[in-house]
Order: structure tokens, then sequence, then C-alpha cells
């Protein structure tokens, strides 16, 4: 606390520098976790500056926004010439990104990461960060950042090792086996991580995995909860249940969020059973409907690609039993919002979902990888109405005591300030 309280300045005073290689919170977890975390750490008093690429952030209640721009030419196949100046390309962060996708490599992070150096300077000339929060880059150029003078942490969510070692259990040929390798910067994530002041992760589980993947010592973690807005994830007054009706939320591309075994465990389940399925990813999708098709099921899934979050919340609302059968999650905010809406959850054992459903009524955990049980406990929950209205008030109770940005925020401080007084 010394060295904190050396700055001369109030918790309230500290001028934050949050940076993540994509704002937008439609684009994934890292955007919902920056615009969440950014807006209560406003509201804490904080002076907070977001360095961020596209797809840029949306909803930001009071942090300034310095923009870090790139091409995204690792998910365009044409049309990929910068339309105002196309020599653009040529210039050598431009043209390392469309070289390396060319090859499947994923050089979004790795190229950030430089760029929010360059960013970093320019911004010193007249900012002074009392500290530099990463969330989930780990790129190289972020060595360069602690040339700086400031402390640096970052929240890692959960290893890519996870999300790598997924995708090998399903089949693939030796091409699609190569390209997962490429795509994956572990070695990068290893070295880079292990050189900062501090790593947060969102739970228990995570802090283990990042310790048997990267070797970061278990002293230099610190385990936050993410958060979750209860007043926007809420029971919606008058909405009416569709009976014996199931929610998925997620990637259906990702194969550990494991839709595979939910469509494998509705065989298992009465005719009159449906699934619908929201994925906001990209929108050209082969993988669920696919199988929907292989299981003859098809009449009984519905998708309903990219939606708002108050549509989101309707869905959670109608439907009587959220299925999270994830074969790894850092967190699960599917379960978590879920449960705010005092939806009873059926979720796997796997990664941190024990940790996000508890053993205190809020759901029924399995076997992941398991389709007969998902099947038997879905039908156990269709089969008592009153067990799923006990269910989802004690899953409600849960997230409002637990998960709330306020209290990830708080606690982020105090890493924060941890990571302030250890820098040398």
């Amino acid at each position: 606390m010394e060295r904190y309280k050396a700055l001369g300045r109030r918790e309230s005073a500290l001028k934050i520098g949050l940076l993540s290689y994509r704002g937008n919170p439609y684009c994934g977890g890292q955007g919902i976790y920056l615009t969440y975390l950014a807006n209560e750490l406003v509201k804490l008093g904080h002076e907070v500056h977001v360095i961020v690429g596209p797809p840029w952030p949306l909803f930001l209640k009071g942090a300034f926004v310095h923009r870090v721009d790139n091409f995204n030419f690792f998910g365009k196949k044409k049309d990929f010439l910068p339309p105002a100046n196309p020599f653009k390309i040529f210039s050598p962060l431009h043209f390392y990104e469309f070289s390396a996708s060319r090859f499947g490599v994923f050089p979004e992070i790795k190229a950030f990461s430089f760029r929010a150096f360059f960013k970093l300077l320019e911004l010193a000339k007249t900012h002074h960060f009392d500290i530099l929060h990463d969330n989930q880059c780990l790129g190289y150029g972020m060595l360069l950042w602690k040339l700086l003078g400031t402390p640096v942490v970052s929240t890692l969510h959960h290893p890519l090792s996870i999300d790598r070692a997924t995708w090998f259990e399903q089949p693939s040929n030796l091409q699609q086996k190569v390209k997962r390798v490429l795509y994956y910067p572990l070695l990068m994530q290893r070295i880079v991580s292990n050189q900062l002041d501090r790593i947060i992760t969102v739970s228990q589980d995570s802090a283990r995995e990042i310790t048997r993947a990267f070797g970061v010592a278990p002293e230099k973690i610190r385990v936050v909860y993410n958060g979750l807005d209860g007043q926007e994830f809420a029971p919606i007054p008058g909405v009416t249940k569709k009976g014996r009706s199931l929610i998925f939320v997620g990637n259906a591309e990702d194969r550990k969020k494991g839709l595979l075994y939910l469509l494998q465990a509705l065989t298992y389940l009465s005719e009159d059973v449906t699934l619908t399925v929201v994925d906001g990813g990209a929108p050209h999708r082969s993988f669920a409907p696919l199988l929907t098709e292989k299981y003859k099921i098809g009449h009984r899934v519905y998708f309903t690609g990219k939606i708002g979050s108050g549509d989101l919340v309707r869905l959670y609302c109608r439907a009587e039993i959220a299925v999270v059968p994830s074969l790894y999650e850092g967190f699960g905010f599917p379960a978590a919002e879920a449960m705010a809406c005092e939806l009873p959850v059926v979720a796997s054992t796997a990664g941190a979902l024990p940790e996000v459903v508890g053993n205190d009524g809020a759901g029924i955990l399995v076997p992941p990888r398991n389709a007969p049980a998902l099947a038997q406990a879905i039908n156990h929950l269709l089969q008592d109405a009153g067990l799923r209205w006990r269910m989802g008030q004690a899953a409600r109770r849960r997230v409002l005591s637990l998960f709330t940005w306020e209290n990830a925020a708080r606690q982020i401080v105090e890493v924060y300030k941890e990571a302030i007084d250890a820098h040398r």
C-alpha cells in the first residue's frame, strides 16, 4: 500500500488504461467484460481510458475511448484491401496481419499489442496511467508496455490451450489440425503471462488451468468472478412459459460449448421437447444444422441467429430450462444469465460451471460429454414444475449475492493497488 499512497491520490482518482483487442459487447466475452468493467470503474470514481481495437465498444458511460485501427484481414477472404488507401496494406503491421492470416494464423492479438504500445507512447505525452489492464491479449508487444514504467496486469479468462484441445477432440483431417496449431498462439501467451505484474482470472478452475498450461506462479494469480447486470437479466412479469422448452446460448461452432451432446440428448427426450439455440456468432453456420439433420430433430430445434439483449432475456424467461453442456467454461455467462432470469440450469461439471451453479439448489450438474445424463436431468426437471420454480428462485438469489459488476470492480481495484505497490 505504501507506493499506492505515495501517488498522492485517493482511490477514486486512479487513472486506468484498460486495453482490449476487441471492444464490442456483441463480438464475444471480451467485449462484455470490457463494457461492464469500464462502466463500473467509472461509477467508483476512477478515470478510465479504453484503448481498444474494432469492432468498437458500445454503451460506455464516462470512459475515454482511444481507437487502435486494424483491417481484420483474418476475417476477409476477398475485398481485403483498405478502400481509402490500398497501399496501407504494405505498412509493416498491416502486411504482417495480411500475410499471416493467409496461412491460417490469427494475427490480431499480436498486432494489437504492438499497435497499442505506439498508442500508449502517444498518450504518454498527456497522460500518466497508474495501471495498465489488458483484457486477454497477451501479445508480445505487451513486453514493450512494461518499458513505460507502469505496472501491467492482464485478465486471462482461460488459457487457449483448452480451446485447441477441444477442437482436437472432433474428427478432422491433417490440414485442419495444422490450422488449429497455427491458430492458437500458446507459446506467446505463456511467455507474456509470466512477465506481467499480476494475472486476474474469473474462477478458481481457470487459475489452476493457467498455472498448469502456462506455468504462471499461483501467487501471481488473483481470482475475481465476473459480474452480471441483475437489472437487465431479470424475470419479465407476464411472460408465459413455453411448455417443455429448453434454451442453449453460445457459439454453436465452438466445440467446447458442447452443443453436440445437447442435440444427442434431445433424441432421448419425447418429441414435444423443443430447443432454442441462441447463437450470436458469425452468420454462416454449418456444424449444428447438419447435426439436427443427422439426428432427425430439425423440426424441434430453432436457431435465432444474433439477437439483442432484450430479446435474449425474453427467450430466457419463456424457456423452462437452460442447458449449458460445455466441455469447458472459464466462467459461464449463459449459466449466470439464465440463473438471473430465475431459470433452472442443467449444466456440466466442466471448468468453472460448478462454481457458478453451486450446490445450493440453483441447478443440476452432470458429467460433460454425456448425452444420456443430460437427458435424464432435463427430463427430471420437466416433470416437476415445483422443483423448477424453487431452483429458479435459488438461482437468482445466488447471482445477486455473488456475481455483480460492482463486486468485481472493487476487487479488481484491490489487485491494481497491490500491483502498484509491488511495482519496482
